[in-house]
């Protein structure tokens, strides 16, 4: 219930106002009666209304000619209109103007005060959304990317540059926890559009026979399982970004239809022969040089040049060790909010261990790092034992040895199968390289889209 709204009503008859009036006052809600359309927009520029109820014929000045004049200052406040001419035509023709509701004389009490409550509703709900939005477009945004560095400097430079081409593709290069989707959503921030139409999807993450259905949707029946038809996430990026990170993990068989995707704005569902336009940036990311990968026959050439049509690349945070500090900063006085208790910050010991260290997991691995330290703490100052860098800051191994590697696994009769031995394998290469996933997708030589 939105009790004790305001309601101004608009009625050029006072026996009418008078009625409304008391109906909504029943109902719990403040209302300022006025009789004409002047009067209306002069209460409206001194008091702040929730909703506008209004009769649609009027002297001087209809429902419809105050419904746009409302719209053009308070856009967002509801306007119901009343009638007593309730032909279909004249409904029609108030909705297409952007009415939110209607009722037909002779007034029915309680459909006034459902249709008040309802639209009440949605309005808080959209207030709510917006502040929601805002408050996503401000941790999104470029002035939230913390760097005093020369060469992050050039990159977001050079960001902010193409966010101005709201459908110039861009691809952003970079290790593991750099901080690629971050960039990527300060991208379409500054492109000035609805945080809501950023849609992510992961390459690695998605198993190759469903990615497909994840990026266009299927129809009902399209495989085994489709029960229903789906959306997938290129329509609900329409009018926004889809953002394609871990794309050099994007399988051979998918390359041609999101090559087709990016010269045609056209795709199809799985299971369907119907084109679909959309309308949107693309923005991939990807830790892997696609160069490579095309001359390894792991990634199209042609996909890789349309692809590549304003690289940016963000450098690993020990080649920008000068932002460690403000980083630090930034993440601790987000901690202190998040945890609600003093936090002091880094002793000197502290941040000259991390100013040495090499960060193999970049921002990620520092975001993490000092998340944990803030908890262990209480009160003090961070010292080097609270950040288990000892453990964290030693190299993916290669082995025993340069060129040798000795594993040594045991396993029953009844457990021994190439699952098993995968598994142990895959536990092993992580528990050398401190579970950071890229770093033992190399010892291994396989794809991060393994540890999936």
């Amino acid at each position: 219930m939105n009790l004790g709204a305001r309601i101004l009503v608009v009625d050029d008859k006072k026996s009418f106002r008078f009625m409304i009036k008391g109906y909504l006052e029943d109902g719990g809600y403040q209302s300022t009666c006025v009789a004409d359309g002047a009067e209306a927009l002069a209460e409206l520029a001194r008091v702040r209304f929730d909703l506008v109820l209004s009769d649609m014929v009027m002297p001087e000045m209809d429902g419809v000619t105050l419904l746009h004049k409302v719209r053009l200052c308070h856009p967002q406040v509801p306007f119901v209109l009343i009638t007593a001419h309730g032909s279909i035509d004249s409904v029609v023709a108030a909705m297409k103007e952007g009415v939110d509701d209607y009722l037909l004389k002779p007034l029915n009490r309680e459909e006034l005060l459902v249709v008040v409550e309802r639209l009440l509703g949605h309005a808080k709900l959209r207030v709510n959304y917006e502040r929601m939005l805002d408050c996503e477009r401000e941790k999104f945004s470029f002035q939230n990317i913390t760097s005093s560095s020369i060469a992050m400097g050039k990159t977001l430079a050079a960001a902010q540059q193409v966010a101005a081409s709201s459908h110039t593709t861009v691809s952003i290069y970079g290790e593991s926890g750099v901080g690629k989707e971050v960039l990527a959503r300060a991208i379409h921030v500054a492109s000035g559009q609805s945080m809501a139409s950023f849609v992510a999807v992961n390459c690695a993450a998605i198993p190759e026979t469903l990615l497909e259905s994840e990026l266009f949707g299927h129809v009902k029946g399209a495989f085994t399982g489709a029960d229903r038809e789906r959306e997938g996430k290129c329509s609900r990026a329409d009018g926004g970004t889809l953002f394609l990170d871990e794309i050099g993990d994007m399988p051979l068989s998918l390359q041609p239809k999101l090559l087709r995707l990016l010269e045609e704005r056209v795709y199809e569902k799985v299971g369907s022969d119907r084109q679909v336009a959309v309308d949107f940036r693309i923005i991939v990311a990807t830790h892997r040089n696609l160069d490579e990968c095309c001359n390894q026959g792991t990634f199209r050439r042609d996909l890789y040049h349309r692809l590549n049509i304003f690289p940016i690349t963000i450098p690993p945070l020990r080649e920008r060790r000068e932002d460690i500090p403000q980083l630090a900063e930034h993440f601790i006085n987000a901690f202190r909010q998040h945890q609600g208790k003093p936090l002091p910050g880094l002793s000197k010991a502290a941040l000259d261990l991390m100013m040495t260290h090499d960060w193999p997991g970049n921002v990620r691995e520092l975001r993490n790092l000092l998340e944990y330290a803030t908890i262990v703490t209480n009160g003090e100052l961070i010292q080097p034992e609270h950040l288990r860098l000892q453990q964290q800051s030693a190299p993916c191994p290669k082995g025993q040895s340069d060129d040798l590697i000795s594993l040594s696994f045991n396993f029953s009769r009844a457990e021994f199968s190439l699952d098993a031995v995968t598994a142990q394998v895959i536990g092993w290469a992580l528990e050398k390289c401190n579970h950071n996933k890229s770093s033992a997708a190399r010892l291994l030589k396989a794809s991060r889209k393994l540890f999936y």
